[in-house]
């Protein structure tokens, strides 16, 4: 090879490896598309409405054969979830995570861009907790065994995790999980893979309206509400998800990532917390601030967001809030300008 050829090749590298940097400089904005509905409409019609859209990523909470085959070509990066039920057997069982895999992976692996596979969603704490690590384990074993081991396996948790969440840097898993999620942060941890955690300020806020304000559940607060030593919060958001950082650190986990599986605020259902200004406000900030920041303790590192969810379902229960976290009405009009 001769100098101007082997200056070319180093040239390339040097630009798509500086091209690679960029693109995972920013974190990737998703919406979750869920499917508790009777009134929705086609898959292809939804796929298509994520690419008018510009949106990156889509979260399935179980595999849908109609919703992948939309998928196909769209290079839109998902995340796929394994049913709750499943995860005894997937746990139990290498030729159950190796059928898994040939069913719901294997037909669309040319043409579906797979990111990730959730083991479970919030089944920690809870009976099937136990499940979670042998069903990653055996589901990492098939992908890899296959030749997919760029689709990272993982599980998705929210805050009943922690034992201790305020201040941030106090977080910390409680003793019923300690021992589940340390063997589930080790996990992600040699996969490669993020921790994938369910972050809702608004439950937080609605909860405990005297002492949150709405500015800093909304990220329109102009000055730190929370000041931990040195960090200083401006929005709730920041605040619970290095609550999940400090924690990790304490089990001996600080180089686990995490990823944002879902975020939302309800534009219906608990007034005056719900309203479609209120829902306006924080989607669009946090896809802002997701797009372009780290948090507090972890600055340098760019959070992969899904929103919750695509449209209002209307059969999820209890009715009111649980209905109303969509993005777009089930006829495919927004409910409020966000993209």
């Amino acid at each position: 090879m001769d100098m101007k050829r082997i200056i070319t090749v180093l040239f390339l590298a040097l630009f798509f490896a500086h091209q690679l940097f960029i693109t995972s400089a920013a974190g990737r904005i998703g919406v979750c598309y869920g499917t508790v509905a009777d009134n929705l409409p086609s898959p292809k019609e939804v796929i298509s409405l994520y690419q008018r859209n510009g949106i990156q990523m889509v979260r399935l909470f179980a595999p849908t054969p109609q919703i992948l085959e939309a998928l196909r070509g769209t290079g839109i990066l998902v995340a796929l979830g394994t049913l709750n039920e499943d995860l005894a057997s997937l746990s139990s069982s290498q030729d159950a995570a190796n059928s898994w895999v040939a069913t719901n992976i294997v037909p669309y692996k040319d043409d579906v861009k797979f990111g990730w596979v959730t083991a479970g969603n919030e089944v920690i704490p809870g009976p099937l907790a136990q499940y979670v690590p042998g069903a990653m384990t055996n589901l990492y074993n098939a992908l890899v065994n296959i030749g997919l081991d760029q689709i990272k396996v993982t599980t998705v948790v929210h805050a009943f995790v922690l034992g201790t969440s305020y201040p941030p840097s106090a977080g910390a898993f409680s003793p019923e999980v300690i021992e589940v999620m340390t063997q589930v942060s080790a996990l992600v941890k040699s996969y490669g893979a993020p921790l994938m955690i369910n972050v809702y300020p608004y439950f937080a806020y609605a909860d405990n309206p005297e002492y949150i304000s709405l500015e800093y559940a909304l990220f329109t607060s102009t000055t730190p509400v929370v000041v931990d030593g040195d960090l200083k919060y401006y929005n709730l958001f920041d605040a619970m998800v290095d609550s999940f950082n400090a924690a990790l650190e304490k089990i001996g986990m600080s180089d686990v990532n995490i990823a944002v599986s879902e975020s939302g605020w309800p534009s219906a259902g608990n007034e005056p917390y719900t309203s479609v200004d209120n829902a306006k406000a924080y989607n669009t900030n946090l896809v802002k601030h997701a797009s372009n920041g780290g948090t507090p303790r972890r600055p340098d590192h760019h959070y992969d967001t899904f929103l919750f969810s695509i449209f209002n379902e209307n059969l999820k229960q209890p009715a009111g809030v649980e209905q109303n976290f969509g993005l777009y009405y089930p006829n495919m009009n927004p409910v409020y300008p966000l993209f």
